[in-house]
């Protein structure tokens, strides 16, 4: 007798700095049909989501203000999540630029909860600070510095709406000597490529500039290598709509993760893109 298919269920981990906007995207993933639970004590989620099942999609909201909040606690329970074979896991991390964040919090005159007896500029710099290992993690990174609310909803809802929904890439570039990046779908290595670090006028530069691109463009081996690459994100895409996922992660790892990577990454990106997918691009040796 064969066995049942695995019901897979969507579940979204909101976090970021607090004033990012996480307590809206909770609640627009609510409408949307979430089981929405807000800052709930982190050792009560495994249980939670065992306890939940796959009856409905969940949505999960949690920062620096839950009562035993730690990265290293957090990202367990990425891990936990991640591990079970009926979730779906999508991390998204919401940011805002350090003086937007400032702002915000000057307009509501609230106290920052990290820095509750020091000056608001203190308590967000400790928040990032203290998010950062998290922000990695991120598969789906959404900065709402120029978002008002009624944008911020919209976008969730681009994102998660069950009707329509495109399903939301990632490509990032990274330095092997730092180690692949955890949660990734697809890692390719670009090593073989000609090296722009070996010439001194386009050393100091990185891949998202023209004269670097054009340099690793250059090698009779790229764009065998692109359209290969091109054409398997084109035939996976449909397959992984088909199993219900929510975000496919593309990562491209040269040695220093800053010129060869960065070029694939970014040329990539730009041509999903312009074929109408939903992409967010991350490098993470030039963010670091």
């Amino acid at each position: 007798m064969s066995e049942p298919d695995l019901k897979i269920t969507p579940t979204v981990l909101v976090t970021g700095p607090s004033g990012a906007g996480r307590t809206t995207a909770i609640n627009v993933l609510e409408d949307l049909g979430f089981e929405a639970i807000d800052n709930l004590p982190l050792r009560l989620l495994p249980g939670l989501v065992e306890a939940a099942g796959a009856s409905r999609p969940m949505a999960l909201g949690l920062d620096s203000r839950n009562r035993d909040f730690s990265p290293a606690a957090l990202l367990d329970v990425i891990d936990m999540l991640e591990a079970q074979a009926n979730t779906d896991l999508s991390v998204l991390y919401l940011e805002s630029r350090p003086d937007v964040l400032l702002r915000r919090y000057s307009e509501t005159r609230r106290r920052h909860p990290l820095a509750p007896a020091e000056t608001p500029e203190v308590g967000v710099q400790r928040e990032l600070n203290l998010m950062a290992p998290i922000r990695e993690r991120a598969s789906l990174l959404l900065d709402t510095s120029d978002m008002n609310v009624h944008q911020l909803k919209a976008e969730i809802e681009h994102l998660f709406a069950p009707q329509g929904r495109k399903l939301a890439l990632s490509v990032q570039s990274f330095s092997y000597k730092r180690g692949v990046p955890r949660s990734i779908d697809m890692v390719f290595d670009c090593r073989f490529l000609s090296n722009p670090y070996w010439k001194e006028a386009l050393r100091p530069l990185n891949g998202r500039d023209e004269a670097v691109q054009t340099h690793v463009q250059a090698d009779p081996r790229y764009q065998g290598f692109f359209d290969r690459v091109l054409d398997l994100t084109r035939f996976l895409l449909p397959a992984y709509r088909e199993e219900g996922k929510s975000h496919l992660s593309i990562a491209f790892g040269c040695t220093g993760g800053q010129h060869r990577s960065v070029t694939l990454a970014e040329t990539l990106a730009k041509a999903l893109a312009e074929e109408g997918q939903q992409v967010s691009i991350r490098h993470r040796e030039l963010q670091s």
